[in-house]
């Protein structure tokens, strides 16, 4: 009940058998395991045969470093350099955000990101290797995609579609120059280097959050969609994320997620500007700030309707869409999540239906946002039709959104959350699953 001048009709008592919960000493969450613990940023991992293989941006183990692995967990072992021979169109400077994949012929196709000296401006270029531990042979006199005019160009992945199709997906870097900074699609050969028709715009820095900087792209088929990962902010702090964009089209138009997939606050500060973001099967592997080095993380990756959720990764449910039991909806909350909350959960067959997601089955942390203010109130919380626990809503005042936390236990997919009235009035805003 919420601003009611009559008293309240209480039908039910609480049921003592019913654990109560809510707070941080109840959470469950699986943060994402941090594999190498070294400087190792903007990973990219392919597996070949039951070996993992990941490539990273040039720190103190070499211009490309290498390292491998019998599993995505790890261990992994740093092996070295996999581009030893510096491209005749590079000068000195770091080398970027490597690319690896194989190559219908067989053979190892990097593209990474170098200092041309003709232009001033970070490139791209393209190697080659029989080996997924190289040595990778630089392709060409000159970088593969460089125009120093939309300030250089950088962040190179591969895609290739269900058909077969090649592509190079890349960033030109604007933000560097003043100029827009665009994530764009080339089509090429089989051999990864030979151009086939022009390029094609998928997006664009457009979004506050982004601070003008958008790149690192990694492009995924799913069966309904295609979905473009991506980072955006400074790469130097806390504020990097990972977002995404999908589509209908491979060459959209894309549409950016309302939220990002990754940040340093979804984490719960678990990891420091989680980017660099690359997707192999049900694994996401990106870094995170750890004392001034950029660690590779992995965490587990489900597909909730072909839209990412990554586990750990808080992702947020709004109340009022789920299934409602004599209740209502009241549009217009002040300071509520797009402004709607499910309230009048005032009597005993009072219930609202939450769908969450889990990437995997396992321990899960649900955090709710609510608002009471007639005294201090409860919800039975069912999982799955199955286990309860009781949820605690200290009084805060009505429309000081709240967040309560518990640990839930999930099944793998999706997963019914019954929110039914127990002891006095709260109001439910969202849930949070991480």
């Amino acid at each position: 009940m919420r601003r009611l001048g009559r008293l309240a009709l209480v039908l039910t008592a609480v049921t003592a058998s019913l654990p109560a919960v809510g707070g941080p000493a109840a959470a469950l969450a699986v943060a994402p395991a941090a594999v190498i613990k070294t400087d190792f940023p903007d990973p990219d991992v392919i597996q070949v045969g039951s070996t993992y293989y990941a490539y990273s941006t040039s720190s103190g183990s070499g211009r490309i470093p290498v390292a491998s692995a019998s599993s995505a967990t790890g261990p992994w072992t740093v092996r070295g350099d996999a581009l030893p021979a510096k491209p005749s169109w590079a000068g000195n400077g770091g080398f970027w955000a490597p690319d690896v994949s194989r190559r219908s012929d067989g053979r190892y196709l990097m593209y990474f990101t170098g200092p041309s000296t003709a232009t001033g401006r970070m490139c791209i270029g393209a190697a080659i290797a029989d080996n997924p531990l190289g040595p990778f042979q630089p392709l060409g006199s000159a970088p593969l995609v460089c125009d120093a005019s939309e300030g250089g160009d950088i962040d190179p992945s591969s895609f290739v579609d269900t058909d077969g199709t090649r592509y190079l997906v890349y960033k030109n870097d604007g933000n560097a120059v003043g100029r827009p900074t665009i994530l764009w699609l080339q089509r090429v050969a089989a051999d990864g280097v030979t151009f086939v028709g022009g390029r094609t715009e998928l997006i664009r820095n457009d979004r506050p959050e982004e601070a003008g900087v958008i790149e690192a792209p990694v492009l995924v088929k799913r069966p309904s969609q295609y979905v473009l990962f991506y980072s955006g902010g400074s790469y130097t702090g806390n504020s990097y994320f990972t977002g995404y964009a999908v589509s209908k089209s491979l060459t959209g138009p894309y549409t950016k997620a309302y939220r990002p997939l990754m940040t340093t606050a979804s984490f719960d500060g678990a990891v420091q500007g989680p980017g660099g973001t690359d997707v192999l099967g049900d694994r996401a592997f990106f870094h995170g700030w750890v004392n001034g080095a950029r660690w590779m993380y992995t965490a587990e990756l489900g597909w909730a309707n072909d839209y990412p959720v990554i586990r750990g990764s808080r992702v947020r449910y709004e109340a009022e869409r789920g299934a409602i039991n004599h209740a209502e909806i009241r549009s217009g909350a002040a300071g509520a999540s797009q402004g709607a909350v499910v309230a009048k959960l005032d009597y005993a067959d009072s219930w609202v239906d939450v769908t969450v997601y889990a990437p995997v089955a396992g321990n899960y942390t649900s955090h709710v946002a609510y608002a009471a203010g007639y005294g201090d109130a409860q919800h039975r919380v069912t999982v799955n039709g199955g286990t309860q626990i009781t949820l605690n809503y200290p009084n805060r005042g009505w429309d000081n959104w709240t967040q309560v936390s518990t640990g839930l236990t999930l099944n793998a997919g999706w997963n019914v959350l019954r929110f039914q009235y127990q002891t006095r009035w709260a109001e439910l805003d969202y849930v949070e699953i991480a």
